[in-house]
């Protein structure tokens, strides 16, 4: 092929993506029905890293942020070829992160600007410290029991946004649209979420939920999405579920790309709120989320307590014998 028709080739797309706007649904509203992933957004860091310290998400340019993306491959790469000496590796999971995800940020947190979650309210370290203090005086260890995992490593919920957000699997997402509802199935837990376009107020504060109470509305092509009532269990990093609000942004910025934004909207927890972004990528039907069948083969889980079993009696087996043995606590989800 010609330099001509390469140059020709490149020239249509750009103007087909120039002119693209959003298709509609039969019944007029905009059309963000299909399949999404969120694998290319991996390994972005959540808030701005200290080498960009003064800057902007604006002020960096598309060469550096070629270049993060490919110190990020080698990066994943170099672990893929360590793992291979490691006994216990997970080949899957390095494959996985080898495929070269084309970050389009180099931090998730848009504000404020300084790319940072805000401090937490007087109300919130209150709440952070009255629950550290009460799993101290429980004497309870991450892994005494089922009951004090997270309800991601339970297979339950991993609750709003945590669901949308990139893991090492379970990048698939499918939106299916009808009149006056938009509903979101998710890969991970395999949770599926119904969200009416109405002007119905929230149910009462009696009802909690993992995943909350939406409420969506059109904002032009734009998707907004407020969800409330959380159950205290699921809201997001520590937030009070009670007064939590989280609005999301579904926005068509091209053929194959949607932005999607979260705003954290909660007094009790922060000084103000804040909101973070990322990209859902348009894939084929065949991406399609497959089953989750996390209980089936929940060996994490199982693995999990049964090694604090093991490190407890190594542990007691070692002081019987005079010796001392550090027992590392086995890290909750939300901590990793």
């Amino acid at each position: 092929m010609s330099i001509c028709s390469l140059a020709r080739g490149w020239a249509g797309g750009l103007a087909t993506w120039l002119i693209w706007k959003p298709g509609r649904t039969a019944w007029g509203d905009p059309d963000l029905a299909g399949v999404y992933s969120n694998s290319e957004e991996s390994g972005i860091p959540f808030e701005r890293p200290a080498q960009f310290e003064g800057r902007r998400l604006e002020d960096i340019s598309r060469e550096e942020l070629a270049t993060l993306n490919q110190a990020h491959q080698d990066a994943t790469i170099e672990r893929a070829a360590s793992a291979n000496n490691e006994p216990n590796a997970h080949p899957q999971l390095f494959w996985w992160e080898t495929l070269n995800p084309q970050n389009s940020r180099a931090w998730l947190v848009v504000d404020p600007p300084d790319g940072k979650i805000p401090p937490m309210s007087q109300g919130g370290q209150a709440r952070a410290a009255a629950r550290a203090e009460a799993r101290r005086k429980s004497g309870r260890g991450t892994a005494d029991s089922y009951e004090d995992r997270s309800l991601y490593d339970q297979c339950i919920s991993r609750g709003l946004p945590g669901s949308m957000m990139p893991a090492i699997y379970g990048s698939a997402y499918e939106i299916v649209q009808g009149p006056g509802y938009v509903g979101i199935i998710y890969e991970m837990i395999h949770e599926t979420r119904v969200i009416p376009l109405d002007t119905h107020p929230h149910v009462g504060k009696q009802i909690q939920t993992y995943m909350g109470d939406p409420r969506g509305h059109w904002d032009g092509t734009t998707l907004v999405v407020e969800t409330t009532n959380f159950k205290d269990q699921s809201a997001y990093r520590g937030a009070n579920g009670e007064t939590l609000r989280l609005i999301e942004r579904f926005k068509p910025v091209g053929p194959y790309t949607v932005e999607w934004s979260v705003t954290a909207d909660d007094a009790a927890t922060w000084t103000r709120p804040w909101t973070f972004a990322m990209n859902l990528t348009k894939k084929d039907e065949s991406q399609r989320p497959f089953e989750y069948g996390c209980h089936e083969g929940n060996y994490g889980l199982r693995n999990i307590l049964s090694g604090a079993r093991a490190d407890e009696a190594a542990a007691a087996q070692a002081a019987k014998e005079g010796k001392t043995m550090v027992v590392r606590p086995v890290p909750l989800e939300e901590e990793r």
